[in-house]
């Protein structure tokens, strides 16, 4: 290192500074540059501390295989100068004793008899150091877990819990992950859950827990079906894990977890965001941990048929799944037969492939996080009822999810049974209705069919086509005419009718679905066809009806509520052709198809009703057609309209009602809604119990709205609004960790096209919510500022000003004192224009105490407080005389404002002392301070018992400075009007209490300066 030889002083400072930094090679190489600085000095001790430091850093990152050597150094030096060695070197020496023992476990290449040899010389320096034998057993304990003997390892641990903690003993939250993971280890999950559990509620934590509880506890609560709690522990512990390079093991343990828990394409990012962990080398064991998971994982995927996808590996080429799962076994298999010919064991290959054979432990869990899919989709049907209305959404009548049954054709069909089971199916109006159609259809290429069979099968293939369906129908029209059946004929046209009208032919398909329908009736009321074709062609009738009314409010932007003439017409038509449809079907509801046809007309008076404005009308309407449905037998019929009454129940008012119906739709939906009906039903669902403060529930349907969107491959749009959602909720519920996790990855996907700035703003200001409260304030101000970017630019600038004002704040506590107070001068402008006295003054003062802190002194500082001061004045002022109905106490407030600008106003002139500054200085600028504290308690007074306890906060101050000026008596009577102020309160009371100490503390202390 170039330039002049640190000081002591200097150096120190350095190591400290070091220590913050990021673990890695960067600070690894700088504690070696120290080292050699310390060597400079001809300090003995400097030497030792530089060593110290060097083996700290060296212990925490992907080289831990140097730190024997400033090990080995240390030791000579203490048994040859053990003079040169402080107190607290002392200790640190004897400390790191343990982290060799664990080092030398992790190195494969170190004979296991210079283990066990080192394992003695540990407990003769302890002994002779005078140190309980707990930290010794500890390490005999990790020696023999490791070696798999399980005696010796049950005894040394329970000789490791029996012997007494003194300071050697490592801190409460590591040993109990230890012992946790033993129990763990031995099958005792809930054990292990019980002895983690202080660690996992925050009683005992330290720089490296809970990070590694949390990440050993993943499987463990798998393996006991616990599955919200191991989502929380992933989402709080990677987060922890993440900047910590020397935590490769722990970060292998989020990885097992996303194998084993469906959620493969999470584990791939993971293992794309650590391209080193594939390859340091300085840990051997962690690598061997690593390279296992990473087996597990690209097992997994080449299992589920996607052994070609490119995958994230060690650098220097490109990886398939296959590829890599057969590297990342052959990798993990060597390092463990390494350990196991140092151990003479085979006791470590054995976990390695324990490790990498596992099965997934649960089948899906949703995390909430942003993630690709891990399988391809599956290809979408067509909704099984013959006269389905295309386009609707959810539509419960898809083919059932993989993994439900559905009709396939046997070996060798036998096509008259497969085409009865088809006519049966939709006769029932059954959703497995459409397999059983696709089955017919296969079974019936190359043969022979009857017209009528020939017939059927065109119509229902018509029927998945959507537009290109429209001259299949026609098709299926003549054919059911040269079969004899002139209304299913008529029945086919109206279909047809109906998917011109969906795709702007509208006008066409009125004109032929009318002629259709005067056909039909006629044809019906001579006996020439039944009532399901008349009801079938009605029914395309009414539907194009209602179409056309939904299509012009869309159209003219008038939307629901419209009430001109044309629309009256409209409407009116409209309803008259549904009320004809539902008249014709009522009588024969025993018969589950015109029982659908009655309920889908309730639905249709119900869709007319709302766009007419009338929504009480529309939500028992709605209500009644999703009662029929379900009475009918047909559950997933009524999920639309039960998602459109909740949705109408929300705006009326009606949340009981509201959930009710979002619930039922999803019951009813069950396993046959397509993923974007999934993740649209729960999203709503969410919304709605996030209204009610249900905050918990809200996040676990919003959580399965993200999952389901995801699937659908709506994970940028949908699935990041269901994120966002989530987060919210999450930090409701006072989730910081887990609620940032989701924030942050709901963020990528945001775009104000899609989902508007406002919900970018919020995510962002949520986001610097959870990252105050991580204690993350550099992170949480960024966010805030760029939501203030955006926020910026809108007409009404109070969400501009606050997020200017607590990204300021943020800055101030990340202690970036500058940066704090240009923001705050950022809000304090916008506080002004806003009118907003009481923000004003706050940033005000905010910035006197950031320019103190910047050097920009006192001075400034002071012109800042005078200047908010002046503004709580002239509020004040505006405001005497006058009494606002809407807050006749805004005065009141304004003058407690006041009262305390003038006591940081005193706060601030004191602290500006330093042990620098003259004695005559101190003295003036104590004088000027207690002037500011007066003046505050005079403010505080005014406003009588309101603000006892601010008046008395600034007595006790100002008697303080009383005594610093060596004024005892006068410091002794505010302390006693302190405790006059209190005579009557109760002795509960904590504020009281705290004030009659202090002020009894500040007598005592005058009576004994009175003394002197």
């Amino acid at each position: 290192m170039s330039g002049p030889a640190m000081d002591f002083d200097t150096l120190r400072q350095a190591m400290g500074d070091n220590y913050e930094q990021p673990e890695g090679p960067a600070r690894n190489a700088r504690a070696e540059q120290l080292l050699a600085e310390a060597e400079k000095l001809d300090i003995p001790l400097a030497v030792i501390e530089a060593l110290g430091h060097q083996l700290k850093v060296y212990n925490y990152s992907s080289e831990k295989d140097k730190m024997f050597v400033p090990f080995a150094r240390l030791l000579r030096l203490w048994d040859e100068h053990p003079e040169d060695f402080d107190e607290y070197e002392i200790h640190s020496l004897h400390w790191v004793f343990k982290w060799m023992s664990a080092g030398m476990l992790d190195q494969p290449h170190i004979p296991l008899a210079s283990i066990e040899k080192w394992l003695g010389e540990m407990e003769y320096r302890y002994r002779l150091a005078g140190h309980s034998e707990r930290a010794v057993r500890g390490a005999e304990f990790s020696v023999a877990a490791h070696l798999g003997d399980t005696e010796r390892a049950e005894r040394a641990y329970a000789a490791w819990l029996a012997a007494d903690r003194d300071s050697m003993a490592n801190c409460h939250a590591c040993e109990l992950h230890s012992q946790g993971w033993w129990q763990a280890e031995r099958d005792r999950d809930a054990q292990a859950l019980e002895v983690w559990r202080p660690v996992l509620e925050g009683e005992h934590v330290c720089a490296h827990e809970p990070h590694t509880v949390l990440a050993s506890s993943l499987v463990p609560l798998l393996r006991l079906g616990h599955l919200e709690e191991a989502r929380a522990h992933h989402l709080r512990g990677l987060r922890l894990v993440r900047p910590m390079e020397s935590m490769r093991a722990a970060y292998a343990d989020h990885v097992e977890f996303c194998a084993l828990s469906g959620n493969e394409a999470r584990a791939l990012e993971l293992l794309a965001e650590r391209p080193a962990y594939f390859t340091d080398s300085g840990d051997p064991r962690s690598k061997l941990d690593f390279m296992a998971v990473t087996a597990l994982v690209m097992d997994r995927l080449t299992g589920l048929g996607l052994g070609g996808r490119t995958v994230p590996g060690p650098a220097g080429r490109a990886w398939t799944a296959a590829e890599l799962a057969v590297h990342a076994r052959e990798q993990a298999l060597s390092l463990a037969a390494r350990f196991d010919a140092r151990n003479g064991t085979s006791y470590v290959s054995e976990r390695a492939r324990a490790r990498m054979d596992q099965r997934p432990l649960v089948d899906r869990l949703p995390l909430g996080v942003r993630s690709a899919r891990n399988v391809p989709p599956a290809p979408a049907v067509a909704a099984s009822d013959p006269d389905a209305r295309p386009g609707s959404l959810p539509n419960p009548d898809r083919t059932p999810r993989p993994g439900n049954d559905s009709p396939e054709p046997a070996t060798g069909p036998d096509l008259p049974a497969l085409l009865a089971e088809a006519r049966r199916l939709s006769q029932s109006r059954s959703p497995d209705a459409v397999a059983a159609w696709a089955a017919v259809s296969r079974a019936a290429e190359g043969r022979e069919l009857e017209v009528r069979d020939r017939a059927e099968i065109a119509d229902h293939a018509a029927m998945e086509r959507g537009p290109e369906g429209i001259g299949l129908f026609h098709e299926a029209a003549e054919l059911y005419d040269a079969a004899g059946d002139p209304g299913e004929a008529l029945a086919a046209r109206a279909r047809a009718a109906y998917v011109l009208a969906l795709v702007g032919g509208s006008e066409k398909a009125l004109a032929a679905v009318t002629e259709l329908r005067e056909k039909a009736l006629a044809l019906f009321a001579d006996g020439g066809t039944g009532v399901s074709q008349t009801a079938s062609v009605l029914v395309g009738r009414a539907r194009i009806l209602v179409h056309r009314v939904q299509e012009d409010g869309d159209a003219d932007g008038s939307g629901p509520g419209r009430a001109d003439s044309a629309d009256a017409d409209g409407v009116g038509a409209a309803e008259t052709a549904v009320r004809e449809l539902l008249a014709l079907a009522e009588p024969h509801v025993a018969d589950v198809r015109m029982a659908s046809r009655a309920a889908e007309a309730q639905a249709m008076l119900g869709e007319l009703a709302a766009h007419s404005g009338d929504a009480a009308a529309a939500a028992e309407l709605l209500g009644r057609a999703a009662e029929a449905f379900v009475a009918a037998g047909l559950p997933s019929f009524a999920v639309e309209y039960e998602s459109r009454l909740a949705g109408i129940a929300r705006h009326l008012g009606d949340a009981e009602g509201a959930e009710r119906a979002a619930r039922a739709a999803l019951e009813h939906g069950g396993p046959r809604l397509e993923p974007m009906g999934q993740a649209q039903l729960h999203l709503q669902l969410a919304e709605i119990l996030g209204e009610t403060e249900q905050d918990a529930a809200a996040a676990e349907h919003a959580l399965e709205a993200a999952h389901w969107a995801d699937e659908a491959g709506q994970g940028p749009t949908l699935g990041a609004w269901a994120r966002h959602q989530l987060g919210g909720f999450l930090l409701r519920q006072r989730r910081w960790a887990e609620a940032a996790e989701i924030l942050e990855s709901a963020l990528p996907d945001l775009t104000g096209d899609m989902h508007g700035d406002g919900a970018i703003v919020q995510t962002r200001w949520w986001l610097g919510d959870c990252l105050t409260e991580l204690g993350e304030h550099r992170a949480a101000a960024e966010n805030w500022l760029r939501a203030a970017d955006i926020a910026r630019h809108w007409p009404e600038q109070r969400d501009h000003a606050m997020l200017a004002h607590l990204a300021a704040e943020a800055l101030g506590r990340a202690g970036l004192s500058a940066e704090a107070e240009r923001a705050y001068a950022r809000a304090g402008d916008l506080w002004r224009d806003l009118g907003n006295v009481h923000a004003l003054v706050r940033s005000l003062r905010a910035r006197a105490w950031a320019s103190l802190r910047t050097g920009a002194g006192l001075d400034a500082a002071r012109e800042l407080m005078a200047e908010a001061v002046r503004e709580c004045e002239e509020g004040v002022r505006v405001l005497s005389g006058t009494e606002s109905e809407e807050d006749p106490q805004a005065r009141l407030r304004l003058v407690s404002e006041l009262g305390h600008t003038h006591r940081q106003f005193g706060d601030l002139v004191a602290r500006s002392v330093t042990d620098d500054t003259q004695e005559g200085v101190t003295r003036g600028l104590f004088e000027e301070a207690l002037g500011h504290v007066t003046r505050a308690v005079s403010v505080f007074a005014s406003l009588g018992d309101e603000a006892l306890d601010a008046r008395t906060g600034a007595e006790l101050a100002a008697g303080w400075l009383e005594a610093d000026l060596l004024r005892p008596a006068a410091a002794a009577a505010r302390a006693r009007g302190v405790l006059s102020a209190y005579a009557g309160a109760p002795e509960a009371d904590g504020t009281a209490g705290a004030r009659r100490d202090e002020a009894e503390n500040m007598l005592r202390m005058m009576e004994e300066r009175g003394k002197e």
